[in-house]
This record gives structure tokens, sequence and C-alpha cells, in this order.
């Protein structure tokens, strides 16, 4: 039999643990129609992406629930796999080939892809070999990527069917455009940076030269496309102006119209706002309630274009600089005022995001979006905390037509073709020399699709789909998504629309989300502030076990945290003292304990009471496993284990091991929970259960598939329960009597137990070897005789019941009053020295006030230290 070493240091079984787990196949899910399929598809973390602790995080609570659910008789599915990152990808191998001296078109698409593919090939297995250093238990076996043959084909044929559906169309809107990137990028892919900025105020004379109009805006840079200026229609500054015309002064006089809208907030700025539809959302919008056309002025690249007149070709805030200037000497500048506001910066580079109007491919949403908000609003898409439910529906409530093509080569190209009259079909296969299109010559587009578009299929093509497969069959929809807040909009609403429409059904029933990991300040994260911990150098010191604990003790769904290294060590010493506890028990078991089958007929009070507590913390972990409350689950098993079974239970049943009598039974309560205790600590720290599990008598499977443990009514002893735990009351406050009195442990005492209740006095009769064993009793007397009180003895006051402790056992009234005395004089010469600092007018008058005040506390304290100790030497010498 396998035994543990004296030390526990993860680094000595983690990894040969995780390897023997994956050789036996632990974790590769069976299509058993004999069991009930149980799945979770992974979030997708980039292929060329490292483990954070947001994906530490993620990871471990979507391991506990498989681990738990495994162990309860599921056939437990976990699918991993990565995403291809097209951006992000993309963005790498540029660089790199920018690095060698070239730009990604000097080597054309195919020669671009082959050296993203051979980029993904070398990092892309980096992030799978940490969430195993992690402990996921993941079927690999399974593992998907999203630009896969299979899950490709998926991409496609959605695509097209969404053609044909008329749920997808190309047409010109505003998007999100990065100019270093050079592609549009999905709303996900745009962080929203909070600056202090400006405003800027201008004219705009009338036509008639009679006056003009004052507006505000934050983009100067877009004026040269302006093609009115709003006003709302109940402004009554403005009333008499709507249908005037304006010229824009740095643009040759070209005029525009004043309009009304009720889009205008009549009380920012001046209240009258410039009209750019090719280069705002919401202008673009004004713009087609007012056919007011489109005027695009800026190039792929953030310069400025032809239409832009004069300023064609000068970088968007070089324009911005120049444009005021030129306002200034046409005497047009009216002044700027500080402005905070958010500007969206691309993700990936860090570039200003640029609104502008672009011909591209989108999906209708209103269609999708309704039968996803139904599902939510009738309760069978259950979004835990419920608080994000209203973020759910807001966003689908207020959803845009979604852009899905990309400006990349790394990705899904879009099955589209166009002939040479620019026409285009939707087609998966390739037109080119088939009958039907007149053997024209086709070219396939160039865009790529959006990553959220094929990740939005995940749930159902990681299982095969379109192909009828068993997977599919069996495993799908899958029973939670376990995500990060931040991406309910871009993902998983995406997959909830998406499934409805190819599946017709929801593709989970719960979506479990987690918060962010902060620093111990609460800030979040990140590269730029240097306050990243990377998850893989705290498992090589604490090991992962440690990791995974600290992630959910303290962690509620939906809530952010903060990580400290401190709790780490703390997770660690929890674990190293269920290793110490352990080699304890295995210590004094005796030779012939083959298994942990106790006779009830034999339990004493203690061993019913840790039966019964264990069973209570079966049915509370596992209902709140169910419940998706992992930290309230993992407090739990943490107090039972600390508290109840090392600090109590071990310590009651020690003189029954040390004894020469029978301890069998004994020997057996202590095995049977801890059995227990490693099942239901498993799924939290899954590495050092599994290894101690290894070294129990008569083990046959592995841990990671034993069964979990089930509540059993018949081993609730609520009775003994009651008992122990007023046993333990009883000794916690002699035990804090005596600390508050400086008693050493080696004084016993005589304990009297007076009580008139016939139950405490039955509870204190058979468990007066705890007492002795633990609140260091010489003997116990419980009686009910008022005679043996007097003024000699320290009482305790429980309910129903009082101990008496005997002065003259607890302390040496000689040694006492010496002691006393000695304190006595060190607090009077304390007391003289403020004093005597407080008489000096020297003192009192150069130090700071601080010291002052500082040392009239002293003489307060030290007043009352005096006081104490001599009514402690008034009552020795008065005994």
């Amino acid at each position: 039999m396998k035994e543990l070493s004296k030390v526990y240091n993860p680094k000595d079984f983690e990894e040969n643990i995780y390897d023997y787990w994956m050789k036996n196949d632990y974790f590769v899910a069976e299509v058993d129609k004999d069991k009930k399929p149980y799945s979770i598809v992974m979030p997708p973390p980039n292929v060329t992406g490292n483990l954070h602790m947001g994906h530490a995080l993620n990871g471990t609570i979507q391991d506990i629930l498989i681990r738990a659910k495994r162990m309860q008789g599921y056939s437990a599915l976990w699918l991993p796999g990565t995403d291809h990152a097209s951006i992000s990808t993309e963005a790498k191998v540029v660089a790199k080939i920018r690095s060698e001296g070239k730009e990604k078109e000097d080597l054309g698409r195919e020669k671009f892809l082959d050296e993203a593919w051979a980029w993904t090939h070398e990092y892309g297995g980096n992030i799978k070999k940490q969430f195993r250093k992690l402990g996921a238990s993941c079927d690999w076996t399974r593992e998907r990527f999203t630009l896969d043959e299979t899950l490709s084909k998926a991409v496609g044929q959605v695509f097209v069917e969404l053609y044909n559906k008329g749920l997808i169309y190309r047409g010109s809107r505003i998007i999100n455009w990065c100019p270093s990137c050079k592609t549009s990028i999905s709303d996900a892919e745009v962080d929203h940076i909070e600056h202090d900025g400006e405003i800027w105020y201008f004219t705009y004379p009338f036509e008639d030269g009679k006056g003009g109009i004052e507006i505000a805006t934050t983009r100067p840079e877009t004026i040269p496309g302006d093609l009115a200026i709003a006003v709302n229609p109940n402004d009554d500054r403005y009333k008499d102006l709507i249908g005037k015309k304006v010229k824009i002064p740095v643009m040759d006089d070209r005029l525009i119209p004043i309009i009304a809208d009720e889009y205008v907030d009549m009380e920012f700025g001046s209240g009258a706002v410039k009209i750019t539809p090719s280069h705002d959302p919401n202008d673009f919008e004004v713009g087609k309630r007012h056919v007011l056309g489109q005027l695009k002025i800026m190039t792929d690249d953030g310069h400025l274009n032809e239409n832009a007149g004069k300023y064609s070709g000068m970088e968007r805030f070089a324009a911005r600089e120049k444009i005021i200037e030129d306002f200034k000497e046409k005497g047009f500048y009216i002044g700027k005022k500080k402005h905070h506001n958010a500007v969206g910066h691309c993700s990936r580079c860090n570039s200003v995001i640029e609104p502008l109007i672009s011909k591209q491919w989108f999906v209708k949403m209103e269609p999708l979006a309704k039968p996803a908000l139904e599902a939510y609003r009738n309760g069978e898409l259950n979004i835990v905390p419920q608080r994000f439910g209203k973020i759910y529906e807001n966003w689908l409530l207020n959803i845009r037509d979604w852009n899905i093509s990309r400006q990349l080569w790394w990705g899904h190209r879009l099955p589209v073709w166009y002939d040479q009259d620019g026409n285009y079909i939707v087609s998966l296969e390739d037109p080119n020399g088939k009958e039907e299109y007149n053997k024209k010559t086709f070219t396939q587009d160039e865009d790529t699709l959006d990553t959220w578009f094929s990740s939005a299929l995940w749930p159902f093509s990681t299982l095969g789909w379109p192909q009828k497969t068993e997977d599919l069959d069996y495993f799908f929809p899958t029973d939670v998504l376990v995500t990060g807040y931040d991406i309910i909009f871009f993902w998983v609403i995406r997959m909830v629309f998406s499934s409805l429409e190819q599946m017709g059904q929801l593709p989970f029933k719960d979506v479990l989300l987690n918060g962010l990991v902060r620093d111990e300040l609460g800030r979040k994260m990140s590269k730029s502030l240097g306050n990243g911990i990377d998850p893989l150098d705290v498992i090589d010191e604490y090991g992962a076990d440690a990791l995974r604990f600290t992630l959910v003790t303290g962690n509620t769904p939906g809530n952010d945290m903060r990580f400290y290294i401190k709790r780490v060590e703390s997770s660690r010493n929890f674990a190293n003292k269920l290793w110490n506890a352990t080699r304890f028990i295995m210590m004094n078991l005796s030779d012939d304990i083959s298994d942990s089958n106790f006779l009830i007929d034999e339990l004493q009070d203690q061993d019913k009471w840790i039966i019964s507590k264990l069973e209570k913390t079966i049915k509370s972990i596992t209902e709140k496993i169910d419940k998706y409350e992992i930290g309230l689950a993992a407090a739990d098993i943490y107090d039972f284990i600390w508290s109840d079974f090392c600090d109590w239970y071990i310590e009651m049943v020690k003189p029954v091991l040390y004894s020469e009598g029978q301890k069998t039974n004994t020997q057996k309560v202590l095995l049977f929970v801890l059995e227990n205790i490693l099942k239901l600590l498993h799924p939290f720290m899954p590495f050092i259960t599994e290894e101690i599990w290894q070294t129990l008598p008569q083990r046959k499977s592995a841990l990671i598939v034993a069964d979990w443990p089930k509540y059993r009514e018949e081993f609730n002893f609520q009775a003994e329960e009651d008992a122990i735990e007023y046993i333990e009351n009883a000794i916690k406050n002699i035990r804090n009597t005596r600390s508050n009195m400086n008693i050493e442990n080696s004084r016993k005492a005589n304990t009297i137990i007076f009580t008139k209740d016939e139950k405490i006095r039955d509870i204190f009769e058979r468990n007066q070897g705890q007492l002795i064993n633990l609140a260091y009793a010489k003997s116990i007397t419980v009686t009910n005789d008022e005679s043996l009180k007097n003024k000699d003895q320290v009482t305790i006051v429980l309910d129903k019941a009082e101990i008496l402790l005997p002065l003259k056992d607890l302390i040496d009234f000689d040694k006492e009053l010496q002691r006393l005395e000695k304190e006595l004089k060190d607090a009077q010469s304390e007391m003289k020295r403020a004093q005597g600092k407080l008489n000096n007018k020297g003192f009192v008058e150069k130090a700071p006030q601080k010291l002052v005040d500082e040392e009239k506390a002293k003489i307060e304290k030290y007043s009352q230290i005096i006081k104490k100790i001599e009514e402690n030497i008034g009552q020795i010498k008065n005994r």
C-alpha cells in the first residue's frame, strides 16, 4: 500500500496524479444510455493565449461541477477547445512578418495563412498545457478548434442558411473601424477608456451672413463630413431656425440645413449638434430619417480622403488641430471646455476606434433577438446571479444589426462569390465552371467572419453539428455555461439565438457568471499596471490545489474578488492540515483494518456527533453545488475538516487510540469520515485528495470515479450532536477563562459541574472523559449540591449549568502575589515616567501635540492597570 510522505509537497505528486488520470481515461465521457448526461463546453480561450487568473477561476468552477457530477454517476463531459482569435492572431503574425521587413500583402493570402498556421502550431498548445497544470479534467479526446474542418463546415452552413432566410445581408452601415488593424471589429473588441478630454465650440454662420448657430463637438476632425445641424423640435431657442441653412466655414462655406430631431439633447453643449451620418452611429440614424445621404471623409488607415477638401491626406488628429486653427483664423472659434468621456480603443492595438460607414455583411438581429428574449422571460434560461438578467434583456431590446465581416485573412472566409460585374452568389461550393452559372468567372470575397460568428455555434458545432452525431444527440443541450459577466452580450446571447435558430432549443439550461479577479487593491489585473499574477507561478510555489481553493473560497457568482497571496498560503496550510491529520490516522490504524464499516451499536457520543455533522455537511455541499454556490460549499468543507474533524474529533478520540482497550470501531469511524471528506473535497482540491485516497486500505478504484456521498437520515444523531456541541461549548469556555487568567495547561483542576437539569447532568456524566482530556480537568464532579459553591471558585455560567473551578487548583497564590506585585511596580514606574514628562514645562511647550497627547493617554492607561492589579492583590490577601 502506498504511504504518504512525511512532508506535504504538491510538486511530488500533482503531475504524476494528472498523468495517472489521463492514462486511465478518467476524463473521457462515454455515450451511455444507462447514465444521465451532464455536459459543459469550455469557453474557448485564444489559441495563442496564456492562462491568466480569469481563466483559472473560470476553469476551476467548471472542473468542480464536472468532477462532482462525474462522482454522482453522470456521464460528465467537459469539452475543451480554443478559438482561432482572428484579429489577435493575425496581429501577432503581421508583427512577426514586419520584424522580417515585409507586409502581409507581400506574401499574399496563401503564404500568409501558412505563416498563421505555423504560428498557431508553435504557440497554440500552451494554454492547454497550463489548464492541465490547474487540474482541468477535460475530455481532451474531444478537443476542438474553431478552424477545425468540421466546425468550419458548420460555420459555412449557418451563413448560407441565414442568408437564404433573408437574415444575412450586405449593406452600408456604421461599424467600429480600427485604422491600425484596418478592419471592422466587434463591440467585444472595443475597450471604452475613460479620460479627461475636451469639447470644442464653433459658430456655423447663416447662409445670409447675418449671425450663426453655435455647435459643440468632441470630434472636430469629422466636420468636413457634416451634412446638417440638428436641434430638438421642442427647443424654443431654435424653433425659428429650422429649415434654414448654415455654412461650414472651413469647407469653402458649403451649405448644410438645420433640421429638427428629438435625438438632440437640449442640455448638452449649446443644444445644437453637427450631424455626420458617415462617422457616427446616432448621426447615421438621424441621416436616414431626414434623407441626408452619406459623405465619408476617412480612409481605412485614419487619414482624411478627397471628400475632406484641403484636409485630404492629413492624419485624423493632425486634421483636428488644423481645422480648429482654421476656425480661429476665420473668427468662428468660440472656445473649449474640459469634457470627461469614454473613448473606444481597439483592444488589440490600442488605437482609437473610428466609427465610419462601410459596406459590410450584417445579420438582421430583430427576428433572432425575439425568441432569445422570450426564452429568458418565460424562465427557460436561468442566469446566475439573476441581476444580470436585466442586462441580457436590455441588450436584446436595444440590439443593432450585427456586422459579421472582417477585413482579415485569418479566419473563416465568407462563402460569397463575385462575378466580373460585381454580382454575387452565396455558396459553400466554388461556382467556377458550373453550368448553372454560365461558366462565369467568380472570385471569393476576401473578408473573413467575425470570430464571434463561429464561437456562437460552439455548444453544438463542437458536438458534430450539422451531422447527427451520437455526441450531439446525447450531450446536447449542455447543462451550464460558466463564463465571465463581461462577455454576456458578445458571446452568451449569440450562442442563445444561434442555438434557438439552428437547433430549435437553448444551448444550455443555466448561465453561471463569474466576476473578475482583481489585485489586493481592487484594481483590474493588467500589463499596463504591472499587477498581474501568473497562475503558473502560484501553482509552482503553492500547488494547484491551494490556488483552486483560494479562487473559490469567499467567491460568489457575478462578484469580483481580490486576490491575496496570504489567502493562497492559508489554503496551502489547510491542505497541510489535512495531510498531517491523514498521516496521524494512518499511523493509528491497526493492521487488520481493511474497511470503514463501523458498528452503530458501539458508537460513542463523539462518534455519533462527527457522523451526524458529516451527513449534514454532505447534504449542504451537494445542495450548494447544485445551486452554484461554490464558495459557500467550499466554506462548508473547510469548516468541517479544520474545526469539527481535526480540531475536535481527532483530539476527542486520541485517548481511545492510545489506550490498550478496544478501538477498532473508533478507527473505522475515523476512516469512514476521512473517506467522505476526501470525496467532498475532491472537486475543489483534486490532487491532494487523490494522493491521499491511494494510501487508504483496500482502495480499488480512483477517487475521481468514486461514488459521491449520499445523505443518510439514519446517521442523523441529533441528540448526540447537541450533547457534544454542549460539551464543546463548555470546553471553549473553560479554555478561554484559563487563558484570560494566564493559567498554564499543566495545572489541572478538580472541576465541579453544578446543574439541576437531568438531561444536562447526563450529558456531562457520559462525556467526563472529554473534559478531562480537553479542558485540563483533574477530576469531574457533577452535582446539584449548592453547598459545594464557595467564593474560592471561578464560576463559568452555561445554559442550565455552572462550571466551578477551585482557585487553589489553578493558582499558586504566593507566586501569583509576587507576579502581581512586580507588575504593579512596573506599571507605577511607567506612570511616574509619563507624569515626569508632563510636569516638564519644556516638553509640554516644545513637543508636538501628538506626543503630549500620547503621554496623557499613557497616564490614563496605567492608572487603570494599577487599579486592576491592586484589586487582584487585595483579593488574594483577603482570602
